[in-house]
């Protein structure tokens, strides 16, 4: 039995490449149909769809799969989403660690590298990124004409003046530094650049929690607090691919003082360094998080204290989103070890009284991520491939002829 996800398509001759994604989306989300069955789901023509289908057979995005004999006429042929369709390379950098992965067009990742890092400047990074890039595709050998590209997840926010480069939890000398153009001559390869949660929204849109929702929001907790926007079927971004830099959000007027320069933000209660501040551990730039995790299974009073800390802050954080945003659901993960996010999420209850209360609800409001701490780089593998299967809805608003 599959599920019954539309995904919308148009028989605009014009939205063609939007038609693709769409018949893309509804294999990936539905598992293995027949082309009768993605013409009911996308509510596109039978002729359209067998079309797309052709096409995307012959590119090997697509394989049949064994026929499905029906009540009457002829056995129906399912297709699913080939795996060795189409491979992408994710990079993610942070304050600690360079990690790289090939992942296949089903997101299985068939190679992984990492390095060590301490918050890395541009001329310490791009020579390593580009190194990991070649090392990872001499690891795994395949065909190169079938790379869609390079993906890169790195901390945000991206050129804000005052925050970029300034404090703890920024990575310093990024100010209006070219990442993708200098990574793209570094390797010859196409490049796309995005924040660690939005990647990391992405992972799990595909991956995790979120693989059926189409609008929800992704708190990031790593050295720093960030949210990915998945609203109505596709990332927002905002003007500057800045929206979801909510770890700047005050919650605590006259609190804490952060490195932007302002008091009380999130991010000063609820992050890593946030954890790392209260307990009086190293600055965990260099220290491993799997230490709160250690600490949280002896019972340590110092970092149940934090956790109880916390709560309030975030708890406040999701009443923000879900009142502006109107979520699904929130999802949060990260950096943070998993039983320690765990934990957080467990004492959020009661949540504040919002327009996301309603007995109707099938899904939690708050739901701990599933894809684990390589979210964010199997994201960011993610970003070439994603914007070439996920339906963009505004290909549909642009002007015809």
């Amino acid at each position: 039995m599959i599920s019954r996800k539309a995904v919308s398509g148009t028989n605009l001759e014009q939205a063609k490449s939007h038609n693709r994604r769409v018949v893309i989306e509804a294999i990936r989300t539905n598992g293995a149909l027949s082309r009768a069955a993605i013409a009911r789901l996308t509510a596109l023509s039978t002729q359209t769809i067998s079309n797309i289908v052709e096409e995307l057979e012959t590119a090997e995005l697509l394989r049949a799969e064994a026929t499905l004999k029906g009540a009457r006429g002829q056995p129906a042929v399912p297709y699913s989403i080939n795996p060795d369709g189409g491979y992408s390379i994710g990079l993610q950098l942070d304050h600690q660690l360079a990690v790289g992965v090939i992942t296949d067009l089903s997101g299985t990742v068939r190679a992984r590298i990492e390095h060590p890092v301490d918050r890395p400047t541009p001329a310490q990074a791009m020579p390593l990124l580009a190194a990991i890039a070649g090392d990872l595709m001499r690891k795994f050998r395949f065909d190169r004409q079938r790379l869609f590209g390079i993906g890169v997840a790195m901390p945000g926010p991206f050129d804000v003046e005052g925050m970029t480069s300034v404090g703890p939890t920024a990575l310093p000398g990024w100010q209006d530094f070219p990442v993708a153009d200098e990574l793209q001559r570094l390797t010859g390869i196409a490049v796309t650049v995005e924040n660690d949660a939005t990647a990391a929204a992405i992972g799990e849109r595909l991956y995790g929690v979120a693989r059926n929702l189409g609008s929800f929001v992704y708190l990031f907790i790593g050295t720093g607090l960030g949210a990915g926007l998945f609203l109505d079927g596709h990332l927002y971004k905002g003007s500057r691919h800045n929206a979801g830099e909510i770890g700047h959000m005050i919650v605590r007027p006259g609190g804490l003082s952060c490195g932007c320069g302002k008091r009380g933000c999130l991010e000063r209660y609820v992050s890593l360094r946030a954890a790392y501040d209260r307990l009086d551990l190293p600055d965990p730039d260099h220290a491993s998080p799997d230490v709160l995790e250690e600490l949280l299974a002896q019972g340590d009073d110092r970092l149940e204290a934090w956790i109880a800390d916390a709560v309030d802050p975030l708890r406040q954080a999701i009443d923000v989103l879900e009142l502006a945003l109107d979520p699904e659901t929130v999802v949060v993960g990260g950096f943070m070890p998993l039983p320690v996010i765990e934990a957080l999420v467990a004492r959020l209850e009661p949540l504040h009284l919002s327009v996301s209360s309603t007995r109707a609800r099938s899904t939690p409001r708050v739901l701990v991520g599933a894809a684990g701490k390589d979210t964010s780089v199997l994201g960011a593998a993610a970003l070439p491939i994603f914007s070439e299967t996920n339906p963009q809805f505004d290909v549909l608003q642009k002007p015809l002829g």
